[in-house]
């Protein structure tokens, strides 16, 4: 208990540094009274937890370790919570498949559902299937600037434009005038959000920044697409969008003999690869959004709305980043990936 009432008050103080605006308040769920003492018999407590069950869907793959640490979030709460949570991803980016996977949970009435928003034009119907009956949703990770438009709770996550902006405005700082932007999932709205805040940032320090976008599944043709672009271009910096696309950025880097010789930087640092190459000065900052508050944020938010019909700041995001990290915390965020927590 003294760890939600840490996470109570985290939860308290992010929302305290959320701009304000109106929010819509939905009704809350009936509140049943409290049953006597002899009430609370096995057969009871079991159909209770059947009642509260909650289920996420992410459009995160399973081999990317950013979404190991969104899952252990998710089951550390609900262990802690004792209440039944399922997990639900996909083998490869695909928002179509992951609209299926939504109604799929939807038809077995969950008493709550978390969702992440890659493509919110795609997601719609489902969300709304799920709203229409009477299923709470909270959204996570990408949504941040969408999730009001289709009436969840609230987000969990980054404020992708403000993470994009912070992480132009250091790149500008360090002189970088035309960067590369390398975003690996095409559509993504979380990702284009992100470059948006960074191009701006860098035009508005007199720059002009680049995308380009590659295909995750074919790491190798993603390294060769990076290579052949920082061939033709006359970039003096590289920004990537997340973990699982650093190694072909590195070896792009280095195939074109600019390893070292132009700034890297990354989203992403919960993966143990990319806080040692941070250590050795390989790549300049990660940005983090710690992921860990992702997965365990919207259930612990969930399981009180479900039983207790409560709430914080409905219409509001919570936000999880940005953090960055440097040669001066990387050893500490390390040694928490180590554990599973960063």
């Amino acid at each position: 208990m003294r760890r939600l009432a840490l996470v109570a008050a985290a939860v308290a103080l992010a929302l305290a540094t959320t701009a304000c605006g109106e929010v819509r308040h939905p009704a809350a769920p009936a509140v049943p009274p409290l049953p006597p003492d002899d009430a609370a018999t096995p057969a009871r407590v079991a159909g209770a937890a059947a009642k509260e069950r909650i289920v996420v869907v992410t459009h995160g793959q399973a081999s990317d370790p950013f979404w190991a640490v969104v899952r252990r979030g998710i089951d550390d709460a609900a262990r802690e919570l004792d209440i039944p949570v399922s997990y639900e991803a996909l083998a490869e980016y695909d928002p179509g498949r992951m609209r299926q996977l939504i109604e799929t949970a939807v038809k077995t009435h969950p008493a709550g559902l978390v969702v992440s928003l890659p493509d919110p034009v795609q997601l719609a119907p489902a969300i709304r299937q799920a709203e229409r009956a009477g299923i709470p949703v909270v959204s996570i990770n990408s949504g941040s600037e969408s999730f009001r438009k289709l009436g969840i709770l609230l987000h969990v996550g980054q404020p992708e434009y403000a993470a994009g902006l912070g992480a132009g405005k250091r790149m500008a700082a360090e002189g970088i005038e035309h960067p590369l932007c390398v975003i690996q999932e095409a559509g993504n709205i979380g990702l284009e959000e992100r470059y948006r805040g960074f191009a701006s940032a860098i035009a508005a320090a007199g720059g002009s920044a680049r995308a380009l976008t590659v295909d995750l599944q074919d790491q190798a043709g993603a390294e060769r697409a990076i290579a052949a672009a920082l061939r033709s271009g006359h970039f003096d910096g590289v920004l990537t969008m997340g973990a699982t696309i650093v190694a072909p950025a590195l070896e792009a880097l280095a195939a074109t003999h600019l390893a070292g010789r132009i700034p890297y930087a990354t989203f992403a640092s919960h993966s143990a690869d990319v806080l040692r190459d941070v250590l050795a000065g390989k790549i300049q900052f990660a940005v983090d959004q710690q992921p860990y508050l992702q997965g365990y944020l919207p259930i612990v938010l969930l399981a009180q709305y479900i039983r207790y019909g409560v709430l914080p700041a409905t219409g509001t995001v919570i936000p999880t980043g940005p953090v960055f990290v440097t040669k001066a915390n990387a050893s500490r965020v390390l040694a928490l990936s180590a554990r599973g927590i960063r």
